[in-house]
């Protein structure tokens, strides 16, 4: 961080474009890093230098090939904008998105906020024609009034996911010397998040599930899939091959709130036992997709002696094209043997669940935001 006032005007002689600061050392160290923070700042403010960072990892854009950070790797081009106030838990996203082929139009690591704020980087993904979903990790929210205001005309639009950070007492200390952000009250956020139409979640695992799915199944360009319209009016199926992952999923679709249909003339969830073939499969999910108070379908297997995994994924594939008004949510239990049915899926566009708690969280979401 000393060498960096030095670096600062030399930017500023040479007229540069912008600035990405991604050194440490400055106002999360204390008052005398604050103080070089604010007259870095001030420089190229009055420059009219934009300013990403201090304390950041940078800024990354696979639609461009662009890759202004200290990140080894560069994800694949998606739909997702990830802003994040963290630029280590970018460094891990993106590891994990290659091995699980998650891709992103922008990934933002903001720092400490000396220039260029959240609602700033909001106002670019919203206006980018590539990101369908954008979220967030954010330990503090500077300006908050301003957040709500472009937060909730984003909603009408994109959906907005956010995990927000220091929410107990010692996660509030912990942030303070992360990114010298002030944590504030967990219910007042939440609360501000719930006006603007944000959906707020609590693990890293669920802010990229959430993320998928609305990128999944609430975008305009399906292809081959069609378009689902906006909002679900009626009650979710549940169709499996094992009594006990049905009453798990009408626990957990009780519990977060999915309501489920009556189905003509069968119970819901509907067994249809664990001889239930692929043909078996197609016959009870058409008959369910046919059924106008169903608007979509938890599709669950569980591996038995006549369970063919690939062959029920390509059942759920062409089901999908025949009803993209209706999504349907595989719910493939097992590991090595479901891996071929759980590849197609997700080359398709579907994805895959491997919990009754992450389909049912997967509904609930389509339920009041798609």
């Amino acid at each position: 961080s000393k060498f960096v006032k030095q670096v600062s005007q030399e930017c500023c002689s040479a007229e540069a474009g912008s600035v990405i600061i991604i050194s440490s050392g400055f106002a999360e160290t204390g008052q005398v890093g604050e103080i070089l923070q604010k007259e870095i700042a001030l420089l190229f403010d009055q420059n009219k230098i934009p300013l990403v960072g201090p304390n950041c990892l940078g800024v990354i854009n696979p639609t461009v090939k662009l890759n202004a950070s200290f990140s080894p790797d560069t994800p694949q081009q998606g739909k997702i904008a990830f802003l994040s106030q963290s630029g280590a838990l970018i460094d891990s996203v993106i590891d994990y998105s290659l091995l699980e082929n998650l891709g992103f139009s922008l990934m933002v690591s903001y720092g400490n906020e000396a220039g260029m704020l959240l609602n700033d980087f909001l106002k670019i993904a919203n206006n980018d024609k590539n990101t369908k979903v954008i979220v967030i990790y954010a330990e503090e929210i500077k300006n908050g009034r301003e957040f709500i205001q472009i937060a909730s005309e984003i909603t009408k639009q994109k959906p907005i996911i956010i995990l927000k950070g220091g929410k107990t007492p010692e996660g509030k200390k912990a942030v303070q010397s992360h990114t010298a952000a002030m944590a504030g009250e967990a219910k007042i956020y939440s609360a501000a998040f719930k006006k603007a139409g944000v959906i707020e979640v609590e693990t890293i695992e669920d802010l990229f599930l959430a993320s998928q799915t609305l990128v999944n199944y609430s975008r305009a360009d399906l292809g081959d899939l069609g378009e689902l319209p906006r909002g679900l009016t009626s009650g979710w199926a549940i169709l499996t091959n094992g009594g006990a992952v049905g009453v798990s999923m009408v626990d957990w679709c009780s519990r977060l709130g999915v309501e489920l249909a009556e189905i003509a003339s069968q119970n819901n969830p509907w067994d249809i036992l664990g001889d239930a073939d692929s043909e078996k499969y197609q016959t009870a999910l058409a008959a369910l997709l046919k059924q106008k108070e169903i608007s979509g379908v938890i599709f669950c297997q569980t591996l038995q002696t006549m369970t063919d995994p690939l062959q029920n994924a390509k059942i759920i594939i062409e089901a999908q094209k025949q009803y993209p008004q209706k999504p349907i949510l595989p719910l493939f239990l097992g590991g090595v043997k479901t891996k071929k049915g759980v590849d197609l899926l997700k080359q398709a566009g579907l994805g895959c669940f491997q919990e009754p708690r992450d389909a049912a969280l997967a509904a609930s979401l389509l339920n009041k935001h798609l």
